[in-house]
């Protein structure tokens, strides 16, 4: 196998590339078409085949294998989706309908493991710190979830569910999720529901963008308590990964992995909670922006 081949599924658009084994972070091709989940599973299904076959007429090669990062993950015992937000992909045979169409085996992974994976090993972590044993990758965005890599290896557990602490509930009889829970920690920290909390206080739908914006300029009363909840709950929420996992780096991905005072009164409300007297993990900003996912997924093949 000299190149290796990656596909990122996601809410509104599929990502695939190729790339050759020694250089995986430059891909000889980089594709991209709609999801259009709006039209069904099959429909998806078909739009992710087609996509295969374009990198595979623009190249004249074909995949021995192709490593794919879905929204949920791979039931290990149904071989079913499970806990994925984009729902009409939950209990589909994914993997098994996608290798009846195209004759090609998939190896499949979370996206945020694939986030994970990619950081951990060709991204922002490498240049910081040597031989990192345990990596954990957050996205924080439309929801809320997290990778985790060990000695190189994603961790996904007996039931596939390793790093799925967005579905930790962090607020008792909090927002309802369409887990089934109440209070979740996507419910909470993640844009969409910090856009919610901000029009519950204010009256006001307000972007995310101009919530920070408005934050930064101290010009908003209601911008300033929405981002003081957010690092108080930030702090609560990671707390946890770090007593469990002690991670020696965490990579803060997603479009609230932008907001500059995570790194520094959000790392200081973790302090708060963890079971130690001081706080050594390092927190980094990724390095491969939202491409991350489809590196990531490609790995899968090696």
């Amino acid at each position: 196998m000299k190149h290796i081949w990656g596909l990122d599924l996601g809410g509104t658009k599929i990502e695939g590339i190729i790339a050759e084994i020694e250089f995986p972070s430059k891909p000889l091709v980089r594709k991209r078409v709609s999801t259009e989940a709006e039209k069904g599973y099959h429909h998806i299904v078909n739009q992710i085949c087609s996509l295969v076959e374009q990198m595979s007429n623009e190249t004249g090669l074909h995949p021995e294998k192709i490593g794919i990062g879905t929204p949920g993950t791979l039931d290990p015992q149904l071989c079913t989706l499970k806990n994925s937000n984009t729902t009409i992909l939950n209990g589909k045979f994914l993997k098994e309908d996608l290798e009846k169409k195209t004759g090609i085996p998939f190896v499949m992974a979370n996206d945020a493991n694939c986030f994970a994976l990619a950081e951990a090993k060709l991204g922002t972590v490498q240049k910081v710190v040597n031989n990192a044993e345990i990596v954990i990758g957050i996205i924080m965005g439309t929801g809320v979830g997290s990778g985790i890599v060990v000695n190189g290896k994603v961790l996904t557990g007996r039931q596939g569910i390793a790093g799925e602490w967005g579905h930790n509930v962090l607020e008792e009889n909090g927002y309802p999720c369409y887990c089934g829970k109440r209070g979740c920690v996507e419910q909470v920290i993640s844009g969409p529901a910090l856009e919610r909390y901000y029009k519950s206080i204010s009256g006001n739908d307000v972007s995310l963008k101009n919530i920070i914006k408005n934050f930064n300029e101290n010009s908003d009363q209601y911008a300033k308590q929405t981002v003081e909840r957010l690092i108080f709950y930030f702090g609560k929420g990671v707390s946890v990964l770090i007593n469990i996992l002690d991670p020696d780096v965490i990579v803060l991905g997603g479009g609230l992995g932008n907001i500059d005072v995570l790194y520094t009164e959000g790392v200081n409300e973790i302090k708060k909670y963890i079971f130690n007297p001081r706080l050594d993990t390092i927190f980094l900003r990724p390095e491969l922006g939202d491409s991350a996912g489809v590196f990531g997924a490609a790995m899968l093949c090696l």
